[in-house]
């Protein structure tokens, strides 16, 4: 798979339910700043609020991995061992990757104490597989996350025997088939647990100006990263940076694609919509410049903590795409040196809290919208309640 975006489509392209496990929970558990009756109180809820050690700039790492923890749906893949199920123990593809991953997360949801846990191992694994995560670099979180999907997608990818490439063509099919047919084709080559959560499918159309011939392309997309709407004051909501993301963009001069019909060069408009909304939609605020990462917006982006409705950029009508809020990887500080923590509602208890490298503090839900928010996670509004 393709780890890096497609240019034109600015996107990345790469790429309650309580568990039936027998819980071990302290009855000590302790937070800073809170009486020792509240954490009687919430010791019976306790599961999952472990901090993790930072092993040197790990902060990023951190992060993503505790808004991964608290992804309900992955927390009980790994939980019930249901990825062994899928590992590919074929010898071309390693697994130790996702065997890491599981028994961190496994560690983070049963442990009996409050103590942060090390996640040496699993950062020995990610490093074989992605080596520009060797030694101790602050790195960028998304990044990060991109990778590390990408590497436990490979090693418990269904499809174990990838078919031949073959160009079909399917230009004459209405849109909505030629979709479904584009994502079937998708999931013959890429096909997991990890594909089943996070993937969706962008549809992108080009209109010709001189013919008004329409072409369509369908692709799949790990994340969408939004650029930041610009006001005139210091605040834009989140639905603003996705209209910006999917505002019409007319292509000339250089630009100028060749028209399908015309066989000639023209000025063309380009518009992204949404044809499949993924279970899980992680949306990457645009905060660095591609060119130098040397400057941050701080802009504050206010984002839905419920009901974040996405009808309006979907392809087809009536699709189901509301969705509540779970996670936030936040970075603060400037480019040279920054932090990232993760603020994560807990999937047992609902209540939010503050994942600081070790010290997991409760927050209270008022707190999660900041001008640090990096990486957005939502969930499908439906796949939380089933």
């Amino acid at each position: 798979m393709s780890l890096f975006p497609n240019k034109a489509a600015t996107l990345s392209v790469c790429l309650h339910s309580h568990t039936h496990i027998s819980w071990y929970v302290s009855k000590s558990v302790t937070f800073s700043h809170m009486g020792e009756t509240a954490a009687k109180k919430n010791s019976k809820s306790a599961q999952g609020l472990v901090g993790l050690k930072n092993l040197g700039n790990t902060c990023f790492m951190n992060s993503i991995l505790q808004c991964l923890s608290n992804t309900h749906s992955l927390r009980d893949y790994c939980l019930h061992n249901s990825h062994r199920r899928d590992l590919n123990n074929n010898s071309r593809t390693n697994t130790a990757l996702m065997e890491e991953f599981a028994k961190l997360i496994q560690t983070m949801w049963t442990l009996s104490s409050s103590e942060a846990v090390s996640p040496s191992e699993f950062k020995t694994q990610i490093q074989r597989y992605a080596p520009r995560f060797v030694g101790y670099n602050q790195q960028d979180a998304q990044e990060f996350l991109r990778f590390l999907l990408d590497g436990l997608h490979n090693e418990v990818n269904r499809v174990t025997v990838r078919p031949r490439g073959t160009v079909e063509d399917f230009d004459h099919l209405p849109d909505e088939e030629k979709g479904k047919k584009m994502w079937s084709k998708y999931l013959e080559r890429e096909d997991s647990k990890i594909v089943d959560l996070f993937v969706g499918q962008l549809k992108s159309s080009l209109t010709c100006s001189h013919c008004g011939f329409c072409s369509t392309v369908f692709d799949p997309f790990w994340d969408l990263s939004l650029p930041i709407a610009k006001k005139g004051y210091g605040e834009v909501s989140l639905i603003d940076c996705v209209r910006l993301f999917t505002k019409e963009d007319v292509l000339d001069g250089d630009e100028k694609p060749t028209c399908y019909r015309c066989k000639a060069r023209r000025r063309c408009t380009k518009k992204f919509t949404i044809q499949k909304f993924p279970k899980i939609l992680v949306l990457h605020l645009k905060r660095f410049s591609e060119a130098r990462r040397t400057s941050k917006l701080s802009t504050f982006v206010n984002f839905p903590m419920k009901d974040l409705d996405l009808r309006e950029f979907a392809s087809e009508n009536s699709i189901n795409a509301v969705y509540n809020l779970y996670a936030v990887s936040n970075h603060s500080g400037t480019t040279m040196g920054g932090h990232y923590t993760a603020y994560c509602r807990n999937p047992s208890s609902g209540e939010w809290y503050t994942f600081n490298d070790s010290r997991v503090t409760p927050m209270s839900s008022s707190q999660v919208r900041s001008s640090d928010a990096y990486v957005l996670f939502y969930e499908l509004a439906s796949s939380s309640r089933m």
